[in-house]
């Protein structure tokens, strides 16, 4: 979410303590997405004192059916890279979405969504993503 590791583990190991504490003072969260909700909190503060990137305008394509063979020629790092540039809250349901250890329901919750905002925010990504697939991994690639 940050898009930096360092501070990423800060904020990872921050929120970590705070929950060993709670728990060891016998206050240990009751909400199963305490954690989740709370790391990102974090991270949204560590980013908000850093400098921003401003949120351009992008081209969106129409999903591919080719897009699956694209991904696979990607790296984890690359759709971690490309996700860790899209705006909040985009950012944390793209980040979610793509974990995929998380329901639809799960996602709302931890990120604080409605329904249709969700689902506008991952449709739109999913269209950016594709332009950018198309951008870094040419169908030509493909054949």
């Amino acid at each position: 979410m940050l898009g930096e590791a360092e501070k990423a583990a800060e904020v990872f190991e921050t929120t970590l303590r705070e929950a060993a504490q709670r728990a060891a003072q016998g206050e240990a969260p009751a909400d199963r997405f305490w954690l989740f909700r709370e790391a990102r909190g974090r991270c949204l503060e560590v980013s908000e004192r850093g400098l921003q990137a401003e949120h351009v305008g992008t081209t969106h394509d129409e999903i591919s059916q080719a897009a699956p063979d694209q991904i696979h020629r990607l790296d984890a790092a690359q759709l971690a890279t490309w996700i860790s540039g899209a705006p909040e809250p985009q950012r944390t349901a793209l980040a979610l979405f793509y974990l995929g250890e998380f329901s639809h329901a799960d996602i709302l919750q931890i990120a604080e969504l409605k329904t249709n905002e969700l689902a506008e925010l991952l449709s739109s990504a999913r269209r950016e993503f594709q332009a950018w697939l198309n951008a870094s991994v040419p169908l030509e690639q493909l054949l």
